[in-house]
């Protein structure tokens, strides 16, 4: 498959897993057999409850949310896929129900203004790490851009190793939440979603799509890859969103 996004006129239709049907580009990575295990293993901790404490907490008393250990270095969790995406063959599509549809190379995307910020991040695999610092293009420029329609409600976010994530559109639109391309100064690597990644700290961190390539808006929610397989819709860490009800 080609790296360019899909034209908005020619866009597949959803898959039942909240896919949407577009076949991963070239990859490296683990192969099927790993990736179904990794799958199934995550769908049983869903049904299992795995980490659950039960309790909630403040974000603005406790830094740390429940069920959470602090960790000082950065683990890898993906499906079992890297795909081979660079600065050079990098593309991000922005459509759905905004008024101005963007489509960035990574000149575009440099031409933008670069921000700075720092933020703890929160794995559903129950480790956090604290200040980040990140570097790239915030989520309100972005938005300021496209100019969303009175009716876009929700934002799915889609990869280049196919994964797709929903958030409402009020999460994206917030304080801290980034298209970003660095991290503790350098750039993000390909193993952690470089060259652009989503990064919304106030959600678990499957929210903040790897690799990303599209970013659609809608009126009405759509499940993503996760949230199909027992997953939170919301995904707040404070409240312990780690499973569907």
């Amino acid at each position: 498959m080609s790296d360019t996004p899909p034209k908005p006129d020619a866009k597949p239709d959803p898959k039942p897993d909240g896919r949407t049907g577009l076949e991963p580009d070239r990859q490296v990575g683990q192969d099927g057999a790993v990736r179904d295990k990794l799958v199934a293993t995550k769908e049983q901790w869903a049904r299992d409850g795995r980490a659950l404490t039960g309790h909630a907490a403040d974000p603005a008393r406790d830094r740390l949310p429940p069920g959470q250990r602090l960790v000082t270095d950065w683990p890898v969790l993906d499906l079992g896929i890297t795909p081979k995406v660079t600065t050079a063959n990098w593309t991000l599509a922005v459509d759905g129900l905004v008024e101005n549809r963007l489509s960035w190379n990574w000149g575009d995307f440099q031409a933008q203004p670069q921000e700075s910020f720092v933020s703890d991040i929160h794995c559903v695999t129950t480790w956090s790490r604290y200040d980040n610092r990140w570097e790239g293009v915030s989520a309100r420029r972005l938005l300021e851009l496209a100019r969303p329609k009175p009716e876009a409600r929700f934002v799915v976010f889609h990869s280049f190793d196919g994964y797709t994530t929903n958030v409402a559109l009020s999460d994206f639109d917030d304080d801290g939440v980034l298209l970003a391309t660095s991290w503790e100064g350098q750039p993000i690597s390909r193993e952690h979603g470089g060259p652009v990644r989503i990064i919304l700290p106030k959600l678990y961190l499957w929210k903040s799509a790897k690799w990303v390539k599209r970013i659609e808006l809608l009126a009405s929610d759509r499940k993503g890859y996760w949230e199909v397989r027992g997953y939170n819709n919301h995904a707040d860490p404070w409240l312990e969103e780690r499973y569907s009800d």
